[in-house]
């Protein structure tokens, strides 16, 4: 559709247009006339402070850039400092305050738990995750490499119980350690029972060798409930719930003494709904699917059928869990996750709506306006089902640099609240801390933000392809896995925790972790996570909801908030590490120099050939190693500025690169033969749109805005619909 609308000087597409006045404005109880009317004076207004904080990044780049050029050779840290600060890179840092944020759900401010990001462009996707609140410890365990498939452990293609005996062994253990009993253990257990007698009613627990007993804490006993004959007991651990499930009819439960047939947990506390670097959205046709989702899962009533096994099946958000407390009374828990939703940042720009100059519209300002105006159905309770209970509108805001683009998005969100006629600070904010400026002057950046703020998250990645970026002329950079290895990442992680607690985020607020990206290696997840919350983190992001079941058995076993109070007496991380950026320090191998190159080359195309050809944001991209890998933009980034950066070092040569990205296409077009949508890269190259989208991001990825990805993705993906959608 090519149609426009004009309103208020703006140029709109007509099934954006026509989604906003017919589908949202109606039940947001927003008057259509009224909302374009307030876009296009926020347009007017801020679209000009857009342009020019983006021209504040490049004249401070290009400034970084002469420093570097000017000084070849070793870095010499007091001088870099200095001179950052020179150039108010680094700024002046104030005095301690705490942030005054209020309105939080407990899952963002006193509870710890896992959390989901997900495309929310795939309704399935979007929906999965926001009832992924509630996980089943035994699939998780059967389902994935938790449990090795051998000894006559395998999977297979039909129930093994040998497999499913671990499974309960294993859940049975879980158990005595976060919920332990009086006496015995839960895998001697031949009954559990409600004495609602006692008052408060009270868990008994009969034990095979005839003895009963109790929880050793009673006051983990939560509630019980009856269900179509299976009995539920609720437990509680660390703020989360454990649900036991009793149906000795089950065949599972059959298997269990205690003819327990599954425990779940409360896994996805929160849902990360994505519009921005999972999802590939380059035009108002795009948008209008990214709105229309967000809207149904606001309203409740998204809905998605598919085919599963030869059978339809629809997949709809979960009601509420209902059970009766202790002391006779009802509790009710949400069956969902707490979502938000992370908008696009200061960079990219949309024809779905232009100015009255014909200037493409900040896509950061449309998404703002047009998530909120969604998200008030919710607000207002026109929904099925409550997005929490506390009257908070969740915004996460990605790739910001440095207090004055935080303070940008303060005023942004300002605007939108009295264009929409809500309370100040109704919208509340998630930063990332992912860019090396905030990084550097985060403390100011939740200052910025302090009466909004509810979240502070590292992401390694985007973090690192910013590291590239900025300091492109100080010299080559270490190989990809080395990097991680460097003081610069440690320094980076433990300040924002150590900013965070010093800023008053403890029941307030979340500090959270980044993403495990091989979702077919839950084992090793789960034996990494732990560290996550040991490091002051109640946050961590996983990909899959078994990936947030499993996690989830860290906090319930273990008290981050006991551990963020012993951190507040530790030093502040070194910003001299935070700055030092992990530079080639030897000589490398030919071999190594090609191998670096394969497995970089290898991920950019397969990525960039589903991003491109199919519009697949995020997806399980096998590596040079047929390890399936959760990619999205950056996971690119970093591996697109790697290649970059050492072409224009000259640790390689054009021709290397351009050898590699041919061979390679070969390997990633035999990884997709499965695929009836793939369109293969080779032989013929100069007829593919996704392998000369790849060559623009390694040989003018250097010339990109901030070292990012979207504008060449965007130009190529549009060019790929031209050609194949007509």
């Amino acid at each position: 559709m090519n149609a426009r609308i004009q309103r208020n000087g703006l140029s709109i597409a007509a099934e954006l247009f026509q989604l906003v006045n017919e589908e949202i404005a109606p039940g947001a109880g927003v008057d259509p006339d009224r909302f374009w009317t307030e876009f296009a004076a926020i347009v007017n207004d801020l679209a000009p402070k857009n342009r020019e904080l983006l021209e504040i990044r490049q004249k401070i780049q290009k400034s970084i850039s002469d420093w570097h050029l000017a000084r070849p050779g070793p870095v010499d840290p007091a001088a870099y400092t200095a001179f950052l600060r020179e150039i108010g890179y680094l700024l002046p840092e104030g005095g301690a305050f705490a942030i005054t944020t209020t309105g939080v759900d407990p899952e963002i401010a006193t509870i710890a738990g896992p959390q989901l990001v997900v495309p929310v462009s795939n309704a399935r996707y979007a929906l999965n995750a926001a009832n992924a609140r509630w996980g089943s410890l035994y699939d998780a365990y059967y389902g994935t490499d938790v449990i090795p498939e051998d000894e006559g452990l395998e999977k297979g293609t039909r129930f093994n119980p040998k497999r499913g005996e671990r499974v309960i062994g294993m859940a049975a253990r879980l158990l005595d350690e976060v919920v332990p009993l009086a006496e015995g253990r839960h895998g001697l257990v031949k009954r559990y029972s409600v004495d609602e007698s006692a008052r408060p009613a009270v868990l008994r627990v009969d034990l095979e060798d005839g003895r009963a007993t109790w929880l050793l804490h009673p006051e983990q006993f939560a509630g019980f409930a009856r269900l179509d004959g299976e009995e539920r007991i609720l437990l509680s651990s660390n703020g989360l719930h454990i649900e036991l499930q009793v149906d000795r009819s089950h065949p599972v439960g059959q298997m269990s003494a205690a003819g327990l047939k599954d425990i779940f947990l409360e896994s996805a506390m929160t849902t990360i709904q994505d519009c921005e670097d999972s999802v590939a959205a380059v035009d108002a046709e795009d948008k209008v699917n990214v709105y229309r989702n967000w809207l149904g899962l606001m309203r409740g009533d998204l809905e998605d059928t598919f085919e599963k096994g030869g059978k339809a099946l629809t997949r709809r958000l979960e009601p509420d869990r209902t059970y009766t407390s202790p002391d006779g009374g009802e509790i009710t828990l949400p069956g969902r996750s707490l979502m938000l939703v992370r908008n696009v940042g200061h960079l990219m720009t949309t024809d779905a709506v232009r100015d009255s100059e014909d200037n493409e519209t900040p896509e950061g300002i449309m998404d703002g306006m047009v998530t909120v105006l969604c998200a008030m159905h919710n607000l207002n309770g026109n929904c099925r089902h409550r997005n929490g209970s506390a009257g908070s509108i969740y915004i996460v805001k990605p790739k910001m640099r440095g207090p004055r683009e935080v303070r940008f998005a303060d005023r942004l969100f300002d605007r939108i609240e009295d264009a929409l006629g809500l309370d100040r600070y109704t919208i509340k904010i998630g930063v990332m801390d992912e860019e090396r400026r905030t990084t550097v002057n985060l403390k100011e950046c939740i200052r910025a933000v302090a009466g909004r703020i509810v979240f502070i998250n590292t992401g390694f990645l985007d973090r690192t392809g910013d590291e590239i970026h900025t300091s492109m002329q100080a010299g080559p950079f270490l190989p990809k896995e080395e990097i991680k290895q460097q003081p610069w990442i440690s320094a980076y992680e433990d300040q924002n925790v150590d900013i965070g607690l010093a800023c008053g985020f403890v029941g307030k607020a979340q500090i959270g972790k980044g993403m495990w990206a091989m979702p077919d290696e839950m084992k090793a997840m789960y034996d990494s996570k732990m560290a996550h919350l040991k490091a002051g983190s109640n946050r961590s992001w996983v990909l899959s909801p078994s990936a947030a079941t499993l996690h989830a058995r860290h906090d319930i076993q273990f008290n981050v908030a006991e551990r963020q109070k012993e951190l507040m007496s530790r030093p502040r991380a070194s910003l001299d590490d935070i700055l030092t950026p992990p530079l080639l320090d030897r000589e490398l191998t030919p071999e190594e120099i090609q191998a670096e190159l394969d497995n970089n080359i290898q991920g950019i195309l397969g990525y960039v050939v589903r991003w491109v050809d199919q519009g697949i944001g995020c997806s399980k991209v096998p590596d040079i190693n047929h390890v399936g890998l959760m990619e999205d933009r950056a996971t690119l980034r970093i591996s697109s500025l790697h290649v970059c950066n050492w072409l224009y070092h000259e640790i390689c040569s054009k021709e290397q690169v351009m050898e590699t990205l041919k061979r390679m296409a070969v390997v990633v077009d035999g990884q997709n033969a499965g695929d009836p949508n793939y369109r293969n890269m080779a032989p013929d190259f100069d007829s593919s749109v996704a392998f000369k989208a790849a060559c623009d991001l390694v040989f003018l990825g250097r010339e990109q805005p901030s070292g990012f990805t979207e504008p060449l993705l965007h130009v190529w993906r549009v060019e790929a619909k031209r050609l194949h959608d007509g």
